[in-house]
């Protein structure tokens, strides 16, 4: 596991606040924009404060429980062999790709992600994409799956699976369809079709068998949790007790990832990082007894990582949301950007080890027996190509040695 360096940098946003005066300010009752700074890395969201994106209930399974999918359904008996006799398996995983307001940016990552397949040797291609949720906006809509999803990735050339983001799980009443609609039809089907939504694209539905669920792999179990709409995430009791059951289940011999689209931590206001999903993650640690060796988020534009803790075992926590969806990504406070880094926040926890709030990106993982290599790969602006594949802008390795 990464340790946490010794010197830690804290900044107290409420000290710093009141040093830096700022004009203009609201009138009572009225609210200008976001605020770049949190309070701490670990806020509690009122979910009154947020009416347009409620809690949706979830729709009937279209798998059967324990909700698990092996790698070895949809990629070849050739590909599986790969990943086994060379002991390597590497995987895209990034969130927050749909293009609603331009597809510039979302076909440009992708453009680079393709040309992580272009290697001669093949044990560094990647096996698959897992993409962190947001895949549609602004609600999942069936009518944008073609254009915010199927065309970015019409050729990229392995499979894509997904968690939802709080996008997919909401609701446009005009549309007449149901939360997640879109997404069961074209993640959790259950035989691989080419869907209406697809139209030219080549690729079939994907067959998870639930919107949680877990991806068994050779060299890492991947346990994604659906967070639902609402700020800050919120998971039934029913989910809970599912992921208490496949962190116990998971195979001993390998490593643990966790994906869950609302961030645990989170250096950007507008969308802060969760206590009541750390609280979730704390409990099935305890009463699991396993710790993931690493957590995966979406949600916020940016990519920002932290060592955080579960259970009193530092591990680290990596937000991965500058997948395409918009020009501008979420810039965090300029006092992160001249504060020197690592970095936490007076009365918080959760550690910024690294960020970038200025380039679109996707992570690069390597897993092996020993190790998980995590490398964000900061993509060149539309304008400025260059040739791929690129090297990482931020690196993390975490020792497994199963």
């Amino acid at each position: 596991m990464p340790k946490v360096a010794g010197k830690i940098n804290t900044l107290d946003s409420v000290a710093l606040r009141a040093s830096r005066p700022h004009h203009p300010q609201p009138a009572s009752g009225r609210a200008f924009a976001v605020p770049r700074l949190p309070q701490d890395f670990h806020t509690v969201i009122d979910p009154s404060k947020h009416p347009l994106q409620p809690w949706r209930d979830l729709p009937p399974p279209t798998g059967v429980p324990p909700f698990r999918m092996s790698l070895d359904s949809i990629l070849s008996a050739d590909a599986i062999a790969l990943i086994t006799n060379s002991g390597k398996m590497v995987f895209h995983s990034v969130g927050d790709t749909g293009g609603v307001n331009t597809p510039t940016q979302v076909d440009n990552v992708a453009t680079y992600m393709e040309s992580d397949f272009s290697g001669n040797d093949v044990t560094t291609h990647p096996s698959f994409f897992y993409h962190l949720g947001d895949v549609v906006y602004y609600c999942g809509e069936l009518a944008n799956y073609y254009a915010e999803f199927y065309e970015p990735y019409l050729s990229y050339p392995g499979p894509i699976v997904a968690i939802p983001g709080n996008h997919d799980g909401d609701i446009d009443l005009q549309t007449g369809e149901t939360s997640l609609e879109g997404f069961v039809r074209n993640f959790c089907s259950q035989s691989p079709v080419h869907t209406p939504e697809a139209q030219d694209a080549t690729r079939t539905s994907m067959t998870q068998p639930y919107v949680y669920w877990t991806l068994l792999t050779p060299l890492v179990t991947i346990i994604g949790l659906y967070s639902n709409c609402p700020e800050g995430g919120q998971l039934s009791q029913a989910q809970i007790n599912w992921f208490e059951s496949e962190l116990s289940s998971a195979p001993k011999d390998r490593a643990v990832i966790v994906a869950v689209h609302h961030p645990i931590y989170s250096a950007y206001g507008g969308k802060p990082g969760s206590q009541h999903l750390k609280s979730v993650l704390e409990n099935a640690v305890k009463t699991a007894g396993r710790t993931p060796e690493l957590v995966l988020n979406g949600h916020v534009h940016n990519y920002q990582r932290f060592t955080g803790s579960l259970n009193a075992k530092p591990l680290p926590m990596i937000v991965a949301g500058a997948g395409g969806y918009n020009l501008r990504l979420h810039g965090l406070s300029k006092a992160f950007h001249t504060a020197k880094l690592p970095v936490k926040m007076a009365g918080g926890e959760g550690v910024l080890e690294s960020f970038n709030d200025s380039q679109h990106g996707y992570l690069r993982i390597t897993v092996t027996k020993k190790s998980i290599a995590c490398e964000y790969v900061a993509v060149p602006d539309p304008g400025t190509p260059k040739s791929g594949p690129l090297k990482a802008f931020d690196s993390l390795t975490i020792n497994t040695r199963y």
